[in-house]
């Protein structure tokens, strides 16, 4: 959506696209938050590699 197509929409209309991208915006970092978390749980998880000597 551009500037021009904004104009053209009620506060109304704007208002709720925004909440609706507000509460996506929300979801996503929730989302992006418990994989991170996973990925560090995993991460902490696995036996450590020992190290090759040479």
């Amino acid at each position: 959506m551009n500037s021009s197509e904004l104009g053209v929409i009620g506060d109304a209309e704007l208002v709720e696209e925004l909440s609706l991208l507000t509460t996506q915006t929300a979801r996503m970092r929730a989302r992006m938050a418990d994989i991170m978390a996973e990925l560090e749980r995993r991460r902490c998880a696995r036996p450590a590699r020992p190290t090759v000597r040479r």
